[in-house]
Parts: structure tokens; C-alpha cells; sequence
């Protein structure tokens, strides 16, 4: 029951934290009538901020996860509405994949018996207590961009351990929370 309460609000924080990304995002334009044509409102400058910042989003979610990098569209739609759409889509599509990390219950696990998401107490860091070498192996981007992992989301963090289970570390860099969580 204790990891269900702390999957779903890993999810509220991930989601809140997406929305808060978004909250300063101009409303999506809409069309002034059936047709496409577009309200004055609508200039290519602001069509390519909306799109920037659904691509930003996309990018940042499949580097993390180690997904292949979605730089362009295959056949990227002519009317400028329909480009921030299928933007918007993608980048809603990948960060559903990111909510829901492969081990997404052995790393809640390991978590409760580690320390808080945000532990800033060195040489760990972070809710799954990764020490310095740990982030610069699996997590060099996040490292460099936000510093330690005590300034990662939980998401960002629980893909970087990801990284290192399927390196071949498996759960040792865990060994006595991984055991009491039955992992090891």
C-alpha cells in the first residue's frame, strides 16, 4: 500500500512539475474560422516558440530515458497549427513513457530506505543516494546541466539508476536496501 501512495505521488509531483513548465507557455492559437487561416495574433515568431518548447520537452525526456533524438518531423505539416499540434503530441507521448520508469517499484523500494529525493548530504545525493562517480557514469548530462542528483526530479533520477542496472550493475549499488526490497 506504502509504494502505491509514493508511485502516485511521484506521479502528482512529475505532473505538477510538467504543468508548471507549461504555465508560463502561451495558449495555443486557434483559428478564427473554418478555414486555416489564423488570427493576426499568430506570427511565425510565436508558432516557433510553441514549437521550440515542445521540442525542448521531447528532447530532454528521451535523453534521459537514452531514446533516440526526435530532431525533425518525417513530413513536417505545412499549416503552422498542425506543426504545433504534432509537436504537442510528442512531446505528451514521451513524457507518458518517462512517468513510468521500467523498475519503477524497485526504485520506490530502494528510495524508502534511502534518503529524500532532495538529501543534498554528500558524498550521496539525492533520493537514491547516488554518489559523484555514479552521476558522472550514468547521469553526465543531468549532472552537468542541474548539478547534483538532489536537483534532479524523482523521474530523472530513477532513469539514471536505470542507466546503471542495464550497464550490468544490476541493484549492487544498492546492496543492503536492494536485499531488504528483495532485489538481491
Amino acid at each position: 500500500m506504502r509504494q502505491v501512495v509514493i508511485v502516485i505521488v511521484l506521479a502528482c509531483a512529475f505532473l505538477c512539475g510538467s504543468l508548471g513548465a507549461f504555465a508560463d507557455t502561451p495558449v495555443e492559437p486557434t483559428t478564427t474560422d473554418e478555414t486555416t487561416e489564423t488570427s493576426p495574433a499568430l506570427d511565425h515568431a510565436h508558432v516557433q516558440r510553441l514549437i521550440d518548447h515542445y521540442r525542448r520537452s521531447t528532447w530532454h525526456w528521451q535523453r534521459v530515458m537514452e531514446r533516440p533524438v526526435t530532431l525533425t518531423l518525417a513530413e513536417p505539416p505545412a499549416d503552422p497549427l498542425e506543426r504545433i499540434r504534432v509537436w504537442r503530441q510528442k512531446s505528451l507521448r514521451v513524457q507518458q513513457i518517462a512517468l513510468h520508469p521500467p523498475h519503477l517499484r524497485a526504485w520506490t523500494c530502494i528510495h524508502h530506505y534511502e534518503g529524500e529525493w532532495t538529501d543534498a548530504g554528500g558524498p550521496y545525493y539525492g533520493g537514491l543516494q547516488m554518489d559523484l562517480g555514479f552521476q558522472q557514469t550514468y547521469g553526465r548530462a543531468l549532472l552537468v546541466r542541474k548539478g547534483t542528483a538532489n536537483n534532479w526530479t524523482p523521474l530523472e533520477q530513477m532513469w539514471v539508476a536505470e542507466r546503471a542496472l542495464h550497464a550490468g550493475r544490476g541493484f549492487w549499488p544498492w546492496p543492503n536496501t536492494a536485499r531488504y526490497c528483495g532485489l538481491l
